[in-house]
């Protein structure tokens, strides 16, 4: 791999981490190790995005709940469980309210303590209303009956394509051998029997129902299904393969018959009523006066179901959108499910497969092309972010994609591309930063880890704004202290400056004893680099000023700066010879900041930019025009400003408008007018001053051929 480059490098290694990564997450999927996750984060998927269904109004609870055998018992002295009779009153309601269908989710299956007349009445009741739907049991182990009942009728429900599908199966898990049925007096007059049972998942978390179960070669729908055939009972039914067809509605169900419930929401998304509330309704109807239930039009072409959510009758079980769920609303949920066709469908095999190496892939090629903590942090983030959102859009969608695998296969993809990272690149990066972190700015540092061929002698050509700073006075300061002290305040000084200009963007180039020379727009590319470099200088005059007050308290006197800064190209890049080198700058730019720098000693002023950085920060700063000099080196004259910051411009405006306007006089070489100007502002500002003696000194000594230009002779 050694003469591939950098960038196949990284490709590589990011597809070996990915390859790693999704295949030891499939690994773990197969076999099932991942599951009771992976039920977690779907029930957290259907909690977060669950919604009601087209058919969720036409569905309609009637509920057996606390209220209810609390009525019961203190107003009618009936204790549980209830005569049946009372159930009729129930099914009456249901009729007159124009009831599609009718559901029972309760067993009778032993007779009545009330005696065969309260089966017989409320076997009456059932065989009066069309589309009522009894409940039955079937389990593998409990049931007293093994085969079905010569006293009940037998279903005329046919299911094509059912035995062959049982054959390939091997009974696909709805075949069963026991059942408990209803005492004939209730079962007789049932438009339809359906079987109640349902099976958890192996949490005991009920996501899952089969539509239809097999007891005795008959076929014994679900509740839901059984109340959609009551008031449908001529819709085909047949097994195609990885479905089961309810007339034009394919409802997926895996090869245990077992199809994904979409849950519409908390218990009481669907509309439920109390059943004390029907029966009182019903009552107070027989006895010619207004019902309890107002709304009773709500009824009308609606699916009932009547079942228990007292806890005290143990119905209530953990479903996806609650932990307390009536086992009657799972039941209407399949119902509503399949009346909007759209139960959950899984995502085939292949497909999961194919995108749990994807996402692996993903993550791990895009890990291997970025450095630093931000962006490390940023890439997996996104990289562990990404299958949630895909699993989320699946889910809105209808289909359970799974979501465990494929962060199993991200978070190994990432642990490997770190460890194949640090075993290749990181351990050359590591040596590089420890090596170089003393002398070059964080930015140079990252620059040399993404390209470690820039270790080399050689330069480039870039625009670059250059700052250049020294201390007022510093050689009888130093004068002055003792070597640890002065050690010590230059430290101090130059820790407090260089933070401000790594903070800005810039480059440090060296320290010339108090002297700091820095750079922007190098290595990296910065388009607002000039005006960085006047923010930088700024925040540096005022951070020295803040410094200023103990800074005098230890050595005797105030410490000033002087900043030069100019804008232009230059050559940057590693100079010096093969053993040892510098990151640094070499021009004619380089040179005017440095002069810029020294002039300020001509103007009493603590920071000068060059027309060139002027132009290009754009206006971020206010200014004001200081001269235009001749500097030692150059043809032509420089343009010089002075930076100020917005609250300093607002409270000298005045004067700086006095100062334009000498400077203008002076440019025009009306030296005497120009001089009463600036003797007016000499007090308050040590440009005016030194432009007020160079006006007297030109009095003096006129000169023959004015061009407004101030020679500077000192360097």
């Amino acid at each position: 791999m050694s003469a591939l480059s950098p960038a196949i490098k990284k490709l590589l290694q990011g597809l070996v981490a990915g390859l790693i990564g999704s295949a030891v997450a499939l690994l773990l999927w197969f076999p099932g190790w991942l599951d009771n996750w992976e039920a977690r984060t779907w029930d957290w998927r259907v909690r977060l995005l669950a919604k009601p269904g087209k058919a969720t109004e036409k569905i309609h609870l009637i509920l057996l709940d606390q209220n209810s055998l609390d009525w019961a018992k203190e107003e009618n002295g009936l204790p549980w469980p209830w005569p049946r009779e009372i159930y009729s009153a129930v099914i009456s309601f249901c009729k007159q309210s124009g009831v599609k269908a009718l559901a029972f989710d309760v067993l009778y299956t032993e007779p009545s303590k009330y005696g065969v007349d309260d089966d017989r009445s409320f076997g009456a009741a059932i065989a009066d209303f069309n589309s009522f739907v009894g409940s039955v049991f079937v389990s593998q182990t409990t049931g007293a009956e093994r085969k079905w009942p010569g006293a009940v009728r037998e279903p005329g429900f046919r299911v094509g394509g059912l035995e062959q599908w049982l054959s390939g199966t091997g009974a696909g898990g709805i075949a069963f051998p026991r059942a408990s049925f209803p005492v004939p007096e209730v079962a007789a007059g049932a438009a339809v029997l359906a079987n109640v049972h349902l099976d958890p998942d192996p949490d005991s978390v009920y996501r899952r129902a089969k539509l239809l179960s097999v007891l005795d070669g008959k076929v014994l729908p679900s509740l839901g299904l059984g109340a959609y055939l009551a008031a449908g009972p001529d819709t085909p039914l047949s097994i195609v393969p990885g479905a089961f067809s309810v007339g034009d509605r394919r409802v997926p169900i895996d090869s245990e018959g077992n199809a994904i419930l979409n849950f519409r929401g908390p218990s009481g998304t669907h509309r439920a009523f109390s059943a004390a509330s029907v029966i009182q309704s019903e009552l107070r109807i027989r006895n010619g006066e207004p019902p309890t239930i107002k709304d009773m039009e709500a009824f009308r072409d609606s699916y009932v179901f009547f079942g228990m959510s007292a806890p005290g009758l143990f119905d209530l079980r953990p479903a996806p959108v609650s932990g307390v769920y009536p086992g009657v609303e799972i039941h209407a949920t399949i119902l509503d499910n399949l009346l909007s066709n759209d139960f959950i469908r899984a995502v085939p095999v292949l497909i999961l497969v194919a995108l749990t190496i994807l996402m692996a892939l993903m993550a791990g090629v895009a890990t291997s092309y970025v450095s630093g903590i931000f962006k490390s942090f940023t890439v997996y983030g996104v990289s562990i972010i990404l299958p949630v959102a895909v699993c989320l859009i699946a889910y809105a969608r209808g289909f359970w994609l799974p979501l465990v695998v494929q962060e199993a296969g991200v978070t190994v993809t990432l642990f490997s591309a770190g460890v194949i990272y640090y075993s290749t690149e990181g351990r050359q990066k590591l040596f590089i930063k420890n090596a170089f972190k003393q002398y070059l700015s964080p930015a140079v540092i990252e620059e040399l880890i993404q390209h470690p061929e820039r270790l080399k002698l050689g330069g480039e050509r870039r625009e670059l704004s250059i700052f250049f700073s020294d201390l007022e006075g510093f050689t009888s300061i130093s004068e002055g202290l003792d070597p640890e002290a002065l050690t010590a305040l230059l430290n101090e000084y130059l820790t407090a400056m260089t933070d401000i200009i790594q903070e800005e963007g810039g480059t440090v180039d060296k320290y010339e004893g108090d002297a700091i020379i820095a750079f922007w727009n190098a290595p990296l590319q910065q388009v607002d680099h000039a005006r960085r470099s006047v923010r930088a200088a700024m925040r540096c005059q005022a951070k020295l000023a803040e410094m200023r007050p103990s800074i005098r308290e230890r050595i005797g006197r105030d410490l000033r700066m002087r900043i030069g800064l100019n804008s232009g190209p230059a050559v940057v890049g590693n100079l010096g010879s093969h053993t040892r080198f510098d990151y640094t700058m070499l021009g004619d730019a380089v040179n005017l900041a440095s002069r810029l720098e020294g002039i300020n000693k001509q103007f009493g002023t603590y920071t000068i930019l060059s027309e060139a950085t002027l132009e290009r920060m754009e206006g971020a700063f206010p200014v004001r025009e200081l001269s235009r000099v001749a500097v030692v080196g150059r043809k032509d004259p420089v343009r010089i400003y002075e930076p100020l910051s917005s609250e300093e411009f607002a409270v000298r405006e005045r004067g700086l408008t006095l100062f334009a306007e000498g400077l203008a006089a002076f440019y025009r070489g009306q030296f005497a007018a120009a001089e009463g100007t600036f003797i007016g502002l000499r007090d308050a500002d040590s440009a005016a001053a030194a432009y007020a003696e160079k006006c007297r000194s030109l009095l003096a000594h006129p000169p023959e051929d004015w061009d407004g230009v101030w020679v500077v002779t000192s360097k």
